[in-house]
């Protein structure tokens, strides 16, 4: 199954947005999503660069998104928790909570959100490796939508 993922801060396949990488205010984009399956008992929301040097860098682990939530607001917060019970990951700058594109210069990179429907709950705590997330979610999707936006430092 196919959940759509959007965001109002630029179109699929297209570039993200100052305001959202390390050159802005390093914000999260709102966004939304639609066509998550009825049997989901919760979501997960991977953002990662597959163009950085060192192999694929992760910006963003989020996760035990409830499944009766269809939006992430602009701007989360980089708290390990959050109010709706969500936890956040550690990004590949060591730090928890979304860091956005800061690539070095030259060519644009991508940087692709995934969003993923699970059969199960991740029992992980706040602070987890995408690792240890990817590992919680093998066997259990059941579905995912994908945005991809680029960015390049001049």
């Amino acid at each position: 199954m196919s959940i759509q993922l959007t965001t109002t801060a630029f179109p699929d396949g297209n570039p993200i947005p100052t305001e959202f990488t390390c050159d802005g205010s390093d914000v999260s984009p709102e966004l939304k999503w639609t066509g998550v399956p009825a049997s989901t008992k919760s979501l997960a929301l991977i953002c990662d660069d597959p163009d950085a040097p060192s192999g694929t860098f992760v910006h963003w682990v989020i996760y035990g998104i409830p499944p009766g939530e269809n939006q992430l607001p602009k701007a989360v917060p980089s708290t390990p928790a959050l109010d709706s019970g969500a936890r956040q990951g550690k990004n590949g700058f060591g730090t928890t909570g979304y860091r956005g594109p800061c690539p070095p210069r030259g060519g644009p990179h991508r940087y692709f959100f995934r969003l993923y429907a699970l059969d199960a709950a991740i029992d992980a705590p706040a602070g987890a490796s995408r690792a240890q997330i990817d590992g919680a979610m093998k066997g259990h999707i059941i579905a995912q939508g994908q945005l991809m936006g680029k960015y390049q430092r001049k």
